[in-house]
């Protein structure tokens, strides 16, 4: 039976599917059809010498039967219907007339699936199987289900049997995902089989029906709730289900005035919309004043036209005037008037319990408040709603064009009538489903609008063209909102909850500013439980590009995909390309002829589903919505799309060689959803290292995260092994520029390949590994563990007789040994690398370990020991090189490494302006390219540099929230100098105990490191603030003693000036002005430069009046 759908499906006769299916007709059947049968079928002329015409084509072998469809994963309503009682009938009839009963209500419950425009798609004697939303999805199929199911169950309860009793049928409905349209069975018994849960919960909800009931499925109800009266039946155990379900009961209709109120209510406030608005008040403000206007309101579905005219509406609440809406629908569009006879309805308040005279008697007082006279407008009014008249008024005796012509004149007159008496506002709700005699009688009001203090709202879609041009005519295209309007659409959805910053994004991205898609997606992401309460804030568990488009939305974009026929399929091979596809790439991945995908492309783009730009062959297309792509490729099925990515990975591979190159990443997702690990993991591999090349450091951790992931479904063997050992060894790299280099993200990425490295025997690999490890051990604060870490580095070197390599060991000892305090050691390493790197020859290693370029790391350290040692001036000149050498090889990490160090020096030469101007830099690009703890180092530097510049309490509150980001990244040394440096402003704040709290901190993390850098510097830090705080007590002198005779013993002459100024001072506030004076000169004396800095310029102002 499918084939005869989609033969009919071809011809554009798709809603006489169900006649066709209901009375067994085949393509076999079809062939001896007859004008006469097709009659019997209830078709139309038209429709009748169409399929004539096809059958004979059919036969001449002009016009091919349909290729049977590819199965597809798709939301579907399914409905099971079934006649209550047939056993025990069948017992009590004759057989011929059980045949006929069982036909008859067959035809009645088909021609109501049809009426909706489902396909039947079994008939089962007693039971009828249906679907809505295959083979051809519409916005609303739930809605049209259960609309079926009603009609099917009161059409049933008509039917007359030869026993006298009544018949019955109960109806079961359900919606949910299914894979449809494998064909099963032969001739008339060939069925499109559907594959999932749940055509089992709607047989199951059938079953659970009283006679001539609808039960629903808690997903159904989701779709139609506000439309429909429900009972709640509670939750359900139904056989076969391991978990009960919940179960709705249909009533009938809902009294919702619109489809917008039911399914929508304004449960958010209006964003982004006040323009429109504002032009809609100033067209009611005209209409008012007796120049009638009419505004074309136009948009896509979801786009907020609804919501729009509901925001108008309430603008005018203070304003008393008349309100009539006319809903056009989607079932109606060939039911003449039938928006003005709902409006009349309810404006008269007539329900289905009035009797024919109570009816009359609301329709007369209604007709009242606008004419006079009722005896005209009443009977005229009574036949379109219809009632009964005949015992009130006369018949009319005019012929049916006369009646048209004058109940469309009575229709008028309602309108001008009560604009007579207050202005008033009409809306026309969805014209793109307006019937002609509805279209007939718009005409009539927007020609004599001018003079009428009436405002007219015409809301439509874009594919509706209204002919409306008149001076009083505005035009308004809702166009989808901003990003920060989308936002905040989410936000009102989130009612109060806070939407994590990555969640609010990926919304944002997915539903691009179309009002309904962002309400419904943010509902789904929220009623899944995506975004969970963590302590006192929301946490997301993960992207939502593994979300599923909410169900709300699926058969209205579904629908879309369906209406293109032919070109779906290019459509959801577009899909798998991705969100753009180059019709080069379509072509050689289509696997059609180019006439056909030409004409499939220009069908698509005449669609509005995708924008292209430029022309074929070289031109691209893009889906004007991301849903619209993520629905055309939910609707493959995975084997299908496991096939296409196939075809396109290798096609990239093959043909397009500057693709692999330069996006790596895109032959590996292809790869990768291809099922094809192995392919995959060797693209993402070079995606995340070409990431870290252009310093695109998180993208280049979720490459080699999606790599490991893939790489993890391989058999374990040595290839298998090897392609581990190189994503983690990259992944650390990329993890150290994004977390810093102590978080446990590095250690576990580097461990892990060490691990494996130790098990193949991989010398060149497991350098690069205990290389990264040590990086991590030097910055988390264990120094012993990363200087037996670095010397295993030299000894690997040296036995590879590598310079690389030996650079790279260099590279970590260096700063190992530096922060160790074994300063001459340090130098030694770093003078080393200074000598022998070479930019060109060896910048390539900064992506292969740490992640930044050792030339420039030995110069920063360099920089570092030039001030220690005492020679500030050429500390300034050597971190200058430092910078300039990273402007040059332009790496992020790098360039944020070497203006940190440029500020340090600055920080200790005391130059705030200086430093704040470096950090500021150092944390433009720290945040541009996400360098977490190079932004908080950058943020420490501009709270000192602002502490020193007369807003101390800005700069503690600065340097506090830095040293939280610090220990955030896991970074450790360094720490202590920081604490020291923030213990200062406390004490300069008058906070000395805080300060010294922090200190304490400080020695804590010295002891707990082994750390001896800026040693010195703490223990005259501690001095001064206990000096600060008991000026008498002795203890002060003996910590400057202690700096003092550890910076000399260290010769870190910088330390040893600080800690003479500091007891010299002491000195002369006790007047011991010889023993300053004695203490501070040598060392005074000892400096040849930087005598401008700060240090010096106070030692020479404490010494020239002791001289």
């Amino acid at each position: 039976m499918s084939d005869i759908a989609s033969w009919l499906d071809r011809l554009g006769l798709a809603k006489y599917t169900a006649a066709f299916t209901a009375n067994e007709i085949d393509l076999d059947a079809l062939r001896h059809l007859s004008d006469d049968d097709l009659k019997e079928l209830g078709l139309p002329v038209g429709p009748r010498r169409k399929v004539l015409a096809a059958i004979a084509a059919l036969a001449a072998g002009t016009m091919s039967a349909p290729a049977p469809r590819e199965p597809e994963r798709r939301q579907l309503t399914i409905m099971f219907v079934d006649l209550v009682g047939s056993t025990q009938l069948s017992q009590r009839l004759d057989p011929e007339e059980m045949r006929d009963v069982i036909r008859a209500y067959q035809s009645a419950v088909s021609a109501e699936i049809g009426r909706y425009e489902g396909r039947v798609a079994k008939l089962m004697g007693d039971g009828v199987l249906a679907y809505f939303g295959w083979p051809m999805a519409h916005e609303d199929d739930a809605e049209r289900a259960v609309r079926a199911g009603l009609a099917a169950a009161t059409a049933t309860a008509r039917l007359a049997i030869p026993a006298g009793d009544a018949l019955a049928g109960r109806v079961g409905i359900a919606t949910g995902v299914v894979v449809v349209g494998d064909l099963i069975g032969e001739g008339s018994a060939q069925e499109a089989a559907v594959v999932g849960e749940t055509p089992n919960l709607a047989a199951r909800l059938q079953a659970l029906a009283e006679p001539n009931t609808v039960v629903i499925s808690d997903g159904t109800h989701r779709l139609v709730a506000g439309l429909f009266e429900t009972i709640d039946l509670g939750l359900q155990q139904l056989r076969g289900f391991a978990a009960p379900v919940t179960a709705w009961r249909v009533v009938g209709e809902a009294d919702a005035e619109g489809r917008f109120d039911a399914l929508h209510g304004i449960a958010t406030p209006l964003v982004g919309r006040s323009e429109e608005l504002e032009l809609l008040v100033r067209c009611w403000h005209q209409a008012r004043a007796g120049k009638g206007q009419a505004v074309m309101l136009s948009g896509e579905a979801g786009i907020g036209k609804s919501r729009l005219i509901a925001a108008l509406e309430e603008s005018l609440d203070k304003e008393p005037h008349p309100r009539l809406r006319y809903f056009c629908s989607a079932y109606h569009v060939n039911s003449a008037l039938y928006p003005v006879i709902r409006q009349l309805e309810r404006a008269a308040g007539l329900t289905r319990g009035d009797s024919d005279s109570a009816k009359l008697d609301k329709l007369e007082a209604l007709t009242l408040q606008w004419a006079s006279d009722t005896t005209e407008a009443v009977p005229l009014l009574a036949a379109l709603l219809p009632i009964d008249s005949t015992g009130r008024y006369p018949p009319t005796q005019l012929t049916p064009q006369a009646q048209k012509a004058r109940t469309l004149g009575i229709l008028r007159q309602q309108i001008e009538g009560m604009a007579a008496s207050q202005p008033t506002v009409l809306v026309v709700e969805d014209a793109h489903w307006i019937d002609p005699t509805t279209r007939d009688w718009l005409d009539m009001i927007i020609e004599r609008l001018h003079d009428l203090p009436v405002l007219l709202v015409v809301t439509f879609r874009p594919e509706f063209r209204p002919a409306w041009v008149a001076s009083n005519v505005t035009v308004i295209t809702l166009d989808p909102l901003a990003p920060d309007e989308g936002a905040a659409v989410a936000d009102g959805v989130a009612a109060g909850r806070t939407l994590p910053s990555e969640i609010r994004s990926e919304i944002l991205a997915r539903t691009e500013g179309v009002p309904l898609f962002v309400e419904e997606f943010t509902k789904a992401v929220l009623e899944t439980n995506w975004v969970t309460p963590v302590g006192d804030r929301d946490r997301s568990k993960g992207p939502t590009t593994s979300l599923a488009i909410p169900s709300t939305l699926q058969d209205s974009l579904m629908a879309r995909l369906d209406r293109l026929s032919s070109a779906k399929s290019v459509a959801q091979t577009g899909a798998c390309i991705g969100r753009v596809f180059h019709h080069r790439l379509l072509a050689a991945v289509a696997g059609c002829g180019d006439a056909r995908l030409t004409a499939d492309l220009l069908k698509l783009e005449r669609s509005g589903l995708v924008l292209r730009n430029g022309i074929p062959p070289e031109a691209t297309y893009a889906f004007k919505h991301a849903l619209v792509q993520d629905a055309a490729y939910e609707s493959l099925l995975k084997s299908r799309r496991h096939h296409i990515h196939a075809i396109i990975a290798s096609t990239l591979e093959s043909e397009f060689p500057e693709v692999a190159e330069a996006e790596p990443e895109t032959l590996a997702r292809h790869y990768t959803s291809a099922q094809l690990p192995d392919q995959a993991a060797e693209y993402w591999l070079k995606a995340g290292q070409l990431a870290l090349k252009r310093s695109a450091n998180v993208e280049a951790v979720a490459h080699l995260r999606k790599g490991l992931q893939v790489v993890a479904s391989l058999p374990s063997n040595e290839d298998r092994l090897r392609r581990e050992i190189h994503l983690q060894n990259a992944m650390g790299v990329a993890s150290m520029a994004v977390r810093g280099w102590g978080a446990p993200e590095v250690l576990r990425a580097f461990s892990s390949a060490r691990m494996l490295c130790e098990e193949l025997g991989d010398s060149n690999e497991l350098f690069v590994a205990v290389r990264g490890e040590a990086s991590y051990q030097l910055i988390s604060g264990h120094l012993r563990e990363a200087n037996d870490l670095g010397c295993q580095c030299l000894r690997i070197a040296r036995s590879a007789n590598d310079r690389s390599l030996l650079l790279e060991a260099h590279h970590q000892l260096w700063a190992t040994r530096f922060f160790l305090g074994d300063y001459r050691a340090a130098e030694k390493h770093a003078d080393w690398g200074m000598a022998t790197y070479d930019p060109d020859r060896d910048h390539p290693l900064t992506y292969i370990f740490t992640g930044h370029d050792p030339g420039v790391c030995c110069r920063n350290f360099s920089a570092q020991m030039l001030w220690i040692r005492g020679y500030p001036d050429q500390a300034l000149a050597r971190i200058r090189e430092a910078v300039a050498l990273a402007r040059r090889v332009g790496h992020s990490v790098t360039m944020a490494t070497a203006l940190n160090n440029m500020a340090n020096i600055q920080l200790m030469r005391r130059e705030p302006a200086a430093a704040r101007e470096t950090a500021q830099e150092q944390l433009e690009v720290a945040t541009k390219f996400d360098l977490r703890l190079m932004a908080a180092a950058a943020l420490f530097n501009i709270g000192w540099a602002l502490s020193q510049q007369g807003k101390l309490e800005d700069g503690i509150r600065e340097m506090r929230k830095a040293l939280e980001g610090f220990e955030a990244t896991g970074a450790d040394m360094g720490m202590s100098f920081c604490l020291c440096v923030l213990a200062q402003a406390y004490g300069e704040f008058g906070a000395g105990n805080q300060g010294l709290a922090l200190l304490q901190k400080a020695f804590e993390i010295t002891a707990r490191t082994r750390s001896k850098y800026q040693l010195p510097e703490l223990l005259r830090t501690k001095g001064e603030l206990l000096w600060r705080l008991n000026p008498h007590d002795e203890i002060a002198e003996r910590w400057f003693r202690k700096a003092l005779a550890m910076a000399h013993i260290e010769g870190t002459k910088s330390s040893e000036l600080r800690a003479a100024e500091s007891l010299a001072r002491l000195y002369i506030d006790e007047g011991r002005d010889d023993a300053a004076r004695i203490l501070l000169v040598p060392i005074y004396d000892w400096f040849t430069e930087g005598f401008d800095t700060g240090d010096l310029v106070e030692a020479k102002a404490l010494l020239d009046p002791l001289r």
